[in-house]
């Protein structure tokens, strides 16, 4: 005698699961994830928007602390300080050209030298990944730096001793290592065998294809190049190669002497909003270019975070 079996409506059990009710944990965890999400959001988009409202309000009542999401005693006297300055512009140039050129800079080596530590066949792979981690743990200090730089190398009031002293981070070249340690072999070796030369796989095929990790790693360069101003304040004693940071920096430091020497604000009002415009002119750029590479960052921190 034969049994005959019977297959399950894949689509009936399909549409008898979505149809199953909610309990009331899986309900409560949507309602408090709503919620902190919901907090978090406000959290990271208030200071923000603070910022905005005191770089266009009045010194009064940024001192009375009255200013929370809209500007009061609209002001733009300060902003036109900062910006009809020429040596603002200066600088605003010199940070892009330092950003720009130090990214290149560490974007070169960090690849290179993270795809070289990937190769499980390298030659002393262990000492130089050894190397790489001292240096993330131990520094010489600030004097042997400094005369390193200025009197060992000689790069003191140049562009080199902004971008190359601190051209490789890490951890961007760890994260960098595990991303290409995960690439897949067998596309290496195909193209080893259609007779590709190492340099030829690494840039054919193995940059191309990395396209999320190495869009992420610009952005942690760029941000942290953008926003440097010690080694330039270390560096550099000429006004006109300054960045905007230290311009800004200087600036600041100006106008907390000038009110404690006089005890009010001046006639530009060079006072507590100096504070909020200085911040908002160094984080625009940076807040207008995240939102062309952040489809690729979280994608990249975690292709490049997980070994396996």
């Amino acid at each position: 005698m034969v049994t005959e079996t019977t297959t399950p409506d894949i689509t009936a059990v399909h549409a008898s699961l979505t149809n199953v009710k909610e309990t009331r944990g899986v309900a409560a965890f949507r309602i408090v994830n709503v919620v902190l999400l919901t907090l978090i959001t406000v959290l990271t988009v208030y200071p923000f928007v603070n910022l905005l409202a005191k770089s266009f309000s009045s010194e009064r009542y940024i001192a009375a602390g009255q200013v929370n999401l809209v500007p009061r005693g609209f002001n733009l006297d300060t902003l036109n300080y900062v910006v009809s300055d020429p040596m603002f512009w200066t600088n605003y140039k010199n940070t892009v050209v330092y950003t720009v050129l130090g990214t290149i800079i560490s974007m070169a080596l960090t690849t290179t030298y993270a795809y070289a530590l990937s190769r499980r066949n390298l030659k002393g792979r262990g000492v130089f990944t050894g190397v790489a981690l001292f240096t993330m743990f131990f520094s010489g200090g600030l004097i042997p730096n400094y005369i390193l730089v200025a009197n060992v190398l000689h790069m003191r009031n140049s562009v080199w001793a902004i971008v190359l002293p601190g051209a490789i981070s890490v951890f961007n070249l760890l994260v960098m290592k595990s991303f290409f340690e995960n690439f897949p072999a067998e596309l290496e070796e195909a193209a080893a065998l259609d007779g590709m030369t190492t340099y030829g796989v690494f840039f054919r095929i193995v940059m191309p294809l990395s396209k999320a990790v190495l869009a992420t790693m610009t952005l942690f360069y760029a941000v942290s190049m953008w926003n440097s101003w010690f080694g330039a304040f270390l560096y550099l004693d000429k006004k006109d190669m300054f960045p905007v940071t230290v311009y800004l920096r200087n600036l600041i430091a100006a106008a907390t002497q000038s009110a404690e020497s006089q005890g009010a604000a001046d006639t530009v009002q060079i006072g507590a909003n100096i504070q909020s415009v200085t911040m908002l002119l160094t984080v625009l750029p940076i807040v207008c270019f995240y939102p062309f590479i952040q489809k690729y960052f979280v994608s990249g921190v975690m292709l490049g975070s997980v070994k396996g």
